[in-house]
């Protein structure tokens, strides 16, 4: 790869990942982004995110991994059933969710690549395709409210039942 190619990729890969207050995070996905494919094959591997552990399929939305949310989504409603599977697949979660974005960025990657031949535009592209969505943040902050105050609720009305048993009515 010469160096041409490489700052190409680097700039595609800081256009999807649009954190450049943080340019860190650039370097953390490409770190994480060069485990999955070697020698041009790709595989899955461990990279471990704490994010993703415990945003689960609200991180997999932020990063438009759509797909890869859904299928947790349904895997989350049926190890609801079994106790110990969603440890597991929270675990899980936080050892392969950015798989799934490094698959987002590649699929992105060649769209863009078949449509455009001008390395600029194609970086403008992937700023507009890739990125985040801040809107999950706000919606998770929210849905996590809601259900915080429901458990509230629901303790405190569970406490005022147990006093009117005690006091005999």
């Amino acid at each position: 790869m010469n160096e041409h190619t490489s700052e190409y990729e680097a700039r595609m890969l800081e256009a999807f990942v649009d954190k450049p207050e943080q340019p860190e995070k650039g370097l953390w996905y490409a770190n994480a982004f060069s485990k999955y494919n070697i020698n041009g094959i790709d595989s899955m591997r461990w990279k471990w995110s704490w994010w993703a552990f415990f945003g689960g399929i609200w991180f997999l939305l932020y990063r438009k991994a759509y797909s890869a949310a859904g299928g947790l989504f349904l895997l989350s409603f049926a190890a609801a059933f079994i106790p110990p599977a969603g440890l597991i697949l929270w675990i899980l979660t936080g050892g392969y969710a950015i798989y799934f974005v490094y698959k987002v960025y590649k699929n992105k990657k060649l769209q863009i690549e078949a449509t455009q031949a001008d390395e600029e535009q194609r970086i403008e592209m992937m700023r507009e395709l890739g990125g985040y969505n801040q809107w999950v943040l706000v919606v998770a902050v929210i849905l996590n409210l809601l259900v915080l105050v429901g458990i509230i609720f629901a303790l405190s009305a569970g406490m005022s039942m147990e006093s009117a048993e005690y006091q005999g009515f």
